[in-house]
């Protein structure tokens, strides 16, 4: 009888034994998106991304839903990526409302403030998993004219790539606060990257030269980076996307007659198939 019972006591002990070695396989993405939505989440402010946030929680929750219940391995990871791609967004508008205050208030941190968020996007750009990993074979292998999807936007075959011109008219005078009217040819740009992310856009800010070099260099850069935002705002991954100001260096007619000076204060979005943008 005792000798049962040791017997026993020892198959016991060498289950509970086996059951803690057992240790869970990691999933990477998982992990990726957990770190990524609580970053967004603790944010002061939160409230500027309120919907990519909430889209990014319920995502995530979804995916721990699958993860506890030992769901399929795909479906958890395609949860917890939309979950990130989500996070990401969210985090994009906190850092352009983060900057945006500060230009406001004029402090002389401005421009620390607009490199400390690029630089910030490149490493959150670098973590991404490529939305792309999604799309079935069949639209992987779809090949689209970049030309003629943009025709009818009348955007021109150019040596720097295919370049669309977005004109004053998008933005009130001095501001880089996108009018309404702009929404419809942005939901078609985005429509345009969005599932190809082989395709980039490189969206630059140009102004007249009236007013100070430093206050067009600065408005040209907001009104660059409104474009990026709305367009990551349309789920346009972050990595297709640079966003540079060129103030009044490049103009492309006189500064000297009215429309002269209407023609420079534009953005310009040049287009390209290849992998990598280039500033």
């Amino acid at each position: 009888m005792k000798l049962n019972k040791r017997l026993a006591l020892t198959i016991a002990v060498a289950a509970v034994l086996s059951a803690c070695n057992a240790t869970p396989e990691r999933n990477e993405s998982l992990e990726t998106a957990r770190e990524l939505v609580a970053d967004v989440e603790a944010s002061p402010r939160a409230g500027v991304a309120a919907t990519d946030i909430s889209e990014a929680r319920k995502s995530l929750d979804k995916a721990n839903r699958l993860d506890e219940s030992k769901g399929k391995r795909a479906d958890i990871e395609y949860e917890a990526q939309n979950a990130t791609i989500r996070a990401q967004i969210a985090n994009e508008k906190i850092l352009t409302a983060e900057a945006q205050e500060s230009i406001e208030k004029g402090t002389e941190q401005r421009q620390a403030v607009l490199i400390e968020a690029r630089e910030r996007d490149a490493r959150r750009s670098a973590a991404a998993t490529d939305v792309a990993q999604q799309q079935t074979k069949d639209s992987e292998s779809r090949v689209d004219s970049l030309e003629s999807e943009l025709a009818g936007l009348k955007a021109k075959k150019t040596e720097r790539g295919i370049v669309l011109v977005l004109g004053d008219v998008m933005f009130d005078t001095g501001q880089a606060t996108l009018k309404r009217g702009a929404y419809d040819t942005l939901d078609r740009l985005a429509s345009t990257l969005r599932d190809r992310p082989g395709r980039n856009v490189v969206i630059e800010g140009h102004t007249d030269n009236v007013g100070s070099e430093q206050s067009n260099q600065g408005l040209s850069e907001r009104r660059a980076q409104s474009v990026q935002t709305a367009l990551q705002q349309r789920g346009v991954g972050s990595s297709q996307i640079i966003a540079v100001g060129r103030g009044e260096s490049s103009p492309i007619d006189s500064n000297e007659s009215d429309s002269g000076r209407r023609q420079n204060r534009r953005v310009e979005l040049i287009f390209s198939e290849n992998r990598q943008v280039q500033e």
